[in-house]
């Protein structure tokens, strides 16, 4: 059997399930997997010295590193932020190496798409778990409703990232399950979906305000945000006289009132930096932002500003978080989100002892001969500990899966891909469900 050389750009948290998933592989299909990151430590620690693991020192901006390694081997696999996703595509396809990735299609990476055709290089992106495992099941539906002569009218999709139940310890219900400055940043500019047949637009201000309560089946009650982008996916999925159309993101309930509090104070704000903070306190860096008052507490000028009470479970969660205490902030200069962040990277980490947890929902209606159906189609994943978690799970395995169908010879399309198509999610989804990953549906 010839031996095949698999290269993994990047080590971090989502692909540790990835790395151990393609090096179990690796024995019976002959593979050298390469990976290869800034840190060495986590590079040792993903592959653990597994013999057909070849851990390297991997510097992206490094040319002459990056071609090299790339020439010397059959695919590539990049977990890297996603902006670098680009500089690695040029590079697959003038030299002929397919790529897969679980990031968005950048507007860099599709226009390489004719010229990766021309190369008969795959260029597969959107392969983990939003986007990418909401592509695959939600096609699966959408496909078999489309093979009855279905007309849907209305479809509405939320996935989070949330922490396990044995693991929520805190009145936030919630902790960083995935990159923390995402987190803060979520939703900003303007949600866009469409509800009976209308667009809608949602601003930021308003993002958390305008939310919707999710009853899942055995799982209980979340709420759930609009998403930035909801109208692009109509074309993505091909429903595009579709009359709703939704995709968000799933908190617990009472999460979305009290993060609409940063939002309102303005500070989730990247655009400007605020200097002098080394000797800053919590509560002196909230005070920035509400109004000025002579005689008042903090605690006070805040509860005023927003209507509360101290017996509030909106003041509760703020105080737990200890933004009325004295604890300094410790950074030079900084925006008002990286401040942000680092109070909530101080309270929300997972520890070694914590688990997360992923749930994803799809809720369609659609109608044959002028009745109507319902169809309900959730995942829950859950961690195993702080290395195999379920971020790492939902992400890693569908990417390492379709590294694996591409080395196989499976998919025969070319090009800039998604996985919206039945040759790449049928057996993804069917792989997934061998390895505990599966959507309970329930029609109505």
């Amino acid at each position: 059997m010839k031996k095949r050389k698999i290269l993994i750009l990047g080590s971090g948290r989502s692909s540790y399930v990835l790395i151990r998933y393609l090096l179990d592989f690796s024995v019976q299909n002959n593979w050298i997997v390469t990976v290869g990151d800034v840190s060495f430590d986590l590079v040792n620690k993903s592959t653990n010295g597994h013999k057909n693991a070849r851990p390297i020192t991997f510097d992206v901006y490094n040319d002459h590193q990056r071609k090299a390694e790339i020439v010397n081997h059959d695919i590539v696999v990049s977990m890297l932020p996603a902006n670098l996703h680009a500089m690695v595509a040029y590079d697959c396809v003038k030299i002929r190496r397919h790529l897969v990735t679980a990031s968005y299609v950048s507007k860099e990476i599709s226009s390489l798409h004719e010229n990766a055709k021309r190369n008969n290089v795959i260029l597969l992106n959107e392969i983990g778990l939003d986007p990418g495992l909401d592509h695959m099941s939600a096609m699966k539906i959408i496909d078999k409703i489309k093979s009855k002569n279905g007309y849907i009218s209305s479809f509405k999709s939320y996935c989070g990232g949330l922490v396990h139940p044995d693991s929520d310890d805190n009145p936030w219900n919630y902790k960083f399950t995935w990159n923390p400055k995402n987190v803060v940043l979520a939703g900003q500019g303007i949600a866009q979906y469409m509800n009976n047949g209308k667009c809608k637009y949602i601003p930021y201000n308003k993002l958390f305000k305008r939310t919707e309560k999710i009853k899942i089946q055995k799982l209980g009650e979340f709420e759930g945000y609009a998403n930035r982008d909801s109208l692009s996916y109509r074309k993505l999925y091909g429903i595009n006289d579709i009359k709703t159309m939704l995709r968000g993101t799933l908190r617990k309930v009472g999460f979305c009132s009290s993060w609409d509090v940063f939002v309102q104070l303005g500070i989730t704000d990247e655009t400007y930096e605020i200097n002098n903070l080394k000797n800053m306190s919590y509560k002196e860096f909230l005070n920035l932002f509400l109004p000025y008052s002579k005689n008042k507490s903090i605690e006070n000028k805040f509860c005023d500003y927003f209507s509360l009470s101290q017996s509030s479970e909106i003041f509760e969660k703020i105080d737990w978080l200890g933004l009325f205490s004295n604890k300094k902030i410790l950074l030079e200069k900084s925006s008002p989100a990286r401040v942000l962040q680092s109070i909530l990277e101080s309270n929300w980490s997972l520890t070694k002892q914590d688990k997360d947890m992923i749930v994803m929902i799809h809720k369609f209606i659609y109608e044959i001969n002028d009745v109507s159906y319902r169809i309900d189609s959730s995942l829950c994943v859950y961690g195993d500990n702080n290395l195999s978690t379920a971020m790492a799970k939902t992400v890693g395995l569908p990417v390492a899966i379709a590294t694996k169908l591409i080395l196989e010879n499976k998919i025969n399309n070319r090009g800039v891909l998604i996985p919206t198509s039945k040759d790449i999610y049928e057996p993804v989804l069917l792989e997934l469900e061998k390895n505990n990953i599966r959507f309970i549906e329930n029609s109505y």
